[in-house]
């Protein structure tokens, strides 16, 4: 099986980021607290034993380089495959080679690049030889594992996540990357700063724009101006159907639900920014007018649909202004699940108490037998009524009045507690309770 990552120091020919591979695990740079002494990679090194391990963390931290990494340090033989190009008979080959070399005493790491690409059935397919300890398996993958590799094959490796690398440890690459060029990078401090922010976190990315300024060398150093406009920025790691979608989602939401407008604009525009559809937005700013605010600020359910219509009448970029208004009013309105908590209890009564029947004074007559039976009878007509409100029992004769809604004293809900409780004195007053 062919090493898609070879171990030899990268030719002068090779890429940058090849050239800058780490050439042992104290070179590993932003992963320091899982190759660091007291790190679990550490740990296990210092024992002279791994386990299996799936390495979880964003494109570009160093997940291929730590793999290739550990088999040298514990004088394993190293294979690597990639999910994306590899199928079942490439796999077979692999446990057989490995299971060859184990007769003769030598132990396999194999490394699967992108493991999450291989389907349920793929995946179960690794248990047996991991069991056995024909393979040590580290498996790579940008996506949550919890979701993307099958119960089995987890509990039998450890999940290490590879932190996102920050300004410090990418200013390092760029460190690194300027000694093996022998000179400086063509950019002003500030240039040098917008750089090192457009990587996102992605080393291999940042490598590969200092490969570019190396090789077009401009005569001046670049401002953040010049730089923006040579190089592309990296659009920020986010897919609509994987983790990263369901994070930002989940943070506007919260955001909305604790009164931070601030915080809340942020994980809007960031979701806009990456390519979110602004209508999923508009569903779910419409769902936290039901779900968290309800009733303390009636308007706020009427201020989403509103802006609903004008982003469907202006469309983006000009109607996605009405979106954020939206999200501003729904962050700073005062918030209740009175609403929502009642709607749950109300199903769950509907689910226990069956099929009883209303009563029969307010049920409609439209036929003469449905008169001659009782329907309607003694119906009493509310705006008619004293105070316009007759205080009759509405529940079904089975079941006694229950009480689902109880409104909050925030905002609008406080005026209803006011007419709840009104009302309550009347029954009480009229002898109905």
């Amino acid at each position: 099986m062919a090493d898609l990552f070879a171990a030899e120091p990268a030719p002068a020919a090779a890429p940058l980021a090849d050239r800058l591979r780490p050439q042992s695990l104290d070179q590993v740079i932003g992963q320091e607290h899982l190759t660091g002494a007291e790190g679990a990679i550490g740990r296990m090194v210092a024992a002279g034993r791994l386990s299996s391990m799936i390495l979880w963390g964003p494109p570009g931290t160093g997940k291929t380089s730590i793999a290739r990494l550990l088999a040298d340090a514990v004088a394993l033989r190293f294979v690597a495959i990639s999910a994306v190009f590899s199928g079942v008979a490439d796999l077979k080959k692999a446990f057989a080679e490995a299971r060859d070399h184990a007769r003769l005493g030598q132990r396999t790491l194999l490394f699967v690049d992108e493991i999450h690409r291989f389907n349920r059935a793929q995946q179960d397919g690794f248990l047996p030889y991991v069991e056995d300890g024909t393979v040590v398996l580290v498996g790579a993958t940008t996506e949550n594992p919890s979701f993307e590799l099958n119960a089995a094959l987890l509990s039998r490796a450890q999940v290490l996540i590879l932190h996102r690398l920050d300004g410090a440890a990418l200013a390092k690459l760029l460190d690194r990357a300027e000694q093996e060029e022998g000179g400086a990078l063509p950019l002003t401090e500030d240039a040098r700063a917008a750089l090192i922010a457009s990587a996102d976190g992605d080393g291999r990315f940042l490598l590969n724009q200092a490969e570019t300024l190396f090789a077009i060398g401009p005569a001046d150093p670049l401002d953040p101006s010049a730089l923006a406009a040579l190089l592309h920025r990296r659009m920020p790691v986010y897919d609509k159907d994987r983790e990263g979608h369901y994070n930002l989602i989940s943070a506007l939401h919260k955001a909305v639900r604790g009164s931070d407008p601030q915080a809340a604009l942020y994980y809007f525009a960031r979701m806009l920014v990456a390519g979110e559809e602004p209508l999923y937005l508009l569903r779910r700013i419409v769902r936290m007018a039901s779900e968290d605010i309800g009733l303390a600020d009636p308007q706020a359910l009427v201020h989403c649909l509103a802006a609903k219509d004008a982003y469907d009448f202006l469309g983006s970029p000009e109607g996605e202004l009405a979106i954020a208004n939206a999200v501003l009013y729904l962050a700073t309105a005062p918030k209740s699940v009175s609403g929502y908590k009642a709607f749950g209890a109300a199903k769950r009564s509907a689910r226990e108490t069956g099929s009883l029947m209303p009563p029969a004074n307010i049920l409609n007559a439209p036929t003469k037998l449905m008169k001659q039976i009782g329907y309607g009878k003694g119906y009493a007509y509310d705006p008619d009524a004293p105070d316009g409100f007759s205080g009759a029992d509405y529940w079904p004769e089975e079941m006694a009045p229950q009480t689902y809604y109880t409104p909050g004293d925030r905002g609008f809900e406080a005026k209803i507690a006011e007419r709840l409780a009104y009302w309550q004195k009347l029954r009480e007053e009229r002898g109905q309770e």
